[in-house]
């Protein structure tokens, strides 16, 4: 499918602003707003290589099996004080209502938020990091009730806490390598698109 090409200036941008915060090794400037102390961007040598989806990653080797797990994260802040990791998305949308950490998280679409943001904590705990329980997404939201365009985008700028799971992956892995060495198809599922596609094409066909 098409990219996404304005969350992916948006994230990249980002990206460059807590590396300034990374380099000098201060806190980002939202941070005192929303509560967050003692925390800075982590700073790791492979931190480029974590953040290329496509070609890299964070990487973990299933024991085992020969089945290696990756994922591109936006980012790492570390907590001074509990040294301890923290797992970061950054997230961008244009909606009329403000974003507040109550309800962001809870429509049924961001559900694979929530996903995503624990299987990266899953990665970083399995290659042997201390991550806080707490991350966070930082979202973006453009301001559609501007009174014009002139030029820019105005975004309001969130940052959400949310408390990771990862004991449901670890069981989820193993169904899926089980899965892959099953002689057996498994059953059809019409939440997954392949499935409803394949169910469709079939019905279309008799």
């Amino acid at each position: 499918m098409p990219g996404w090409t304005l969350n992916e200036t948006t994230d990249r941008l980002l990206k460059k602003e807590f590396d300034l915060c990374r380099t000098k090794q201060i806190p980002h400037r939202l941070f005192e707003e929303f509560g967050i102390n003692d925390v800075v961007p982590f700073e790791h040598a492979d931190l480029d290589l974590w953040r290329n989806s496509l070609h890299h990653g964070l990487l973990y080797p299933v024991e085992n099996s020969n089945i290696v797990l990756h994922g591109g994260i936006d980012d790492i802040w570390f907590d001074q004080l509990q040294k301890k990791l923290i797992v970061v998305e950054y997230k961008s949308q244009a909606n009329s209502r403000s974003v507040t950490p109550n309800d962001y998280l809870a429509g049924t679409y961001r559900q694979s938020y929530k996903i995503q943001l624990d299987f990266y904590a899953y990665l970083l705990t399995k290659i042997g990091f201390d991550v806080s329980p707490i991350g966070y997404f930082y979202v973006c939201n453009a301001d559609r009730d501007a009174p014009a365009f002139n030029g820019q985008m105005i975004f309001e700028e969130t940052i959400v806490p949310y408390e990771w799971n990862i004991g449901w992956i670890d069981p989820k892995v193993w169904e899926m390598i089980d899965t892959l060495n099953s002689h057996n198809l498994p059953k059809q599922n019409l939440s997954c698109e392949n499935c409803a596609y394949s169910h469709q094409r079939a019905s279309m066909e008799r």
